[in-house]
């Protein structure tokens, strides 16, 4: 049976390939390629990938980041498709699906939600509570710098606390749309927010969010 983030990860090389290099994304300064280039920088060189996180290792990421980009396009989705090498923990079935399910679903909505004719996809609800179960985990990271309290609520009543503060602001939505918003993509998430005024217009402009 195929997991999440496996899943995840070929509609995401279907997508770009489809989408073509040129295509926007909702990464700011990002177009398809640029993104194909960090998904397969990510999982094989992890001797740059932590320039992410790492000031001192940022010059080499970038550097990185130039020299995949300049690779052929169908090579860097070719590379997305068949997974990490055998030497990379992510080759590991348990540390895939923990630490890819969410890399590639948001990574797929931000190919997605970037062209003027996308749809809403359905989601099973099996996949809503593995997103849902991921984000209690990292709601306190992705919101440690919001600008204001944050709560995030499914419709069912379930709440993940992100930011301790005040006042607060409670996004309502589905675990996926919530994940995109908890993830700075606050602008092409489908969730509700209630709260003060002035809270909701500085959260939903904060740079802030996600990771």
């Amino acid at each position: 049976m195929s997991t999440h983030a496996k899943r995840e990860r070929l509609l995401l090389a279907d997508l770009l390939e489809t989408t073509g290099p040129d295509a926007p994304t909702l990464c700011e300064g990002w177009n398809t390629r640029d993104l194909a280039a960090h998904v397969v920088v990510r999982e094989r060189r992890a001797d740059a990938a932590g320039g992410a996180w790492i000031k001192q290792l940022a010059p080499r990421l970038e550097r990185v980041m130039t020299e995949f980009a300049e690779k052929p396009y169908e090579e860097l989705i070719q590379l997305i498709r068949t997974g990490p090498p055998r030497f990379s923990p992510f080759s590991l079935k348990q540390i895939d699906e923990a630490a890819n399910t969410i890399e590639f679903y948001v990574h797929t909505e931000d190919v997605r939600r970037a062209q003027p004719d996308w749809a809403p996809r359905e989601l099973d609800p099996v996949f809503q509570d593995a997103l849902w179960s991921r984000l209690e985990r990292t709601a306190r990271l992705t919101g440690r710098s919001a600008p204001t309290g944050l709560v995030l609520r499914r419709p069912d009543g379930r709440t993940a606390v992100a930011h301790r503060g005040v006042p607060v602001v409670t996004v309502t939505g589905e675990p996926s749309e919530l994940l995109l918003f908890a993830y700075g993509r606050q602008n092409a998430a489908d969730v509700e927010l209630e709260g003060d005024k002035d809270a909701i217009t500085k959260l939903h402009e904060s740079k802030q969010l996600g990771i």
